[in-house]
């Protein structure tokens, strides 16, 4: 297990886990988020590229819909 910063809080995951596996094992769905990792922004086709290690930060952004009233 390693340790990571997840929207400002620790958290535990598997050690050797790639961004997509991680944000599966969360049940979030990838084409619904933009991603900050260590400070740069993530494009989702390189989400599963990104190999996570202890002490990475990431930033989990939902999109949010609207509409008028």
């Amino acid at each position: 297990m390693m340790q990571l910063t997840v929207n400002g809080k620790p958290r535990e995951v598997a050690a050797e886990s790639c961004l997509l596996d991680f944000l599966e094992q969360q049940q979030v769905n990838p084409q619904l988020i933009a991603i900050e990792y260590n400070g740069d922004i993530v494009k989702r086709d390189q989400f599963g590229n990104i190999i996570l290690h202890e002490g990475d930060r990431v930033e989990i952004v939902h999109m949010v819909g609207g509409g008028t009233e």
